[in-house]
């Protein structure tokens, strides 16, 4: 998701490039394109069982 949106932000491809080049959908692009940024994970720590 990253790497589609940094070729589309920052190095100007199309969409129609970028399908090209990944192999992924065109609509797959746009909706990762349009997504708003994510923060990474929060992962909690698990309780072990005694």
């Amino acid at each position: 998701m990253g790497k589609t949106r940094r070729m589309y932000l920052r190095d100007k491809l199309s969409v129609h490039q970028i399908a090209k080049r990944t192999g992924l959908s065109r609509n797959t692009i746009r909706k990762w394109i349009r997504a708003p940024e994510t923060k990474q994970p929060v992962y909690r720590i698990r309780a072990t069982n005694p």
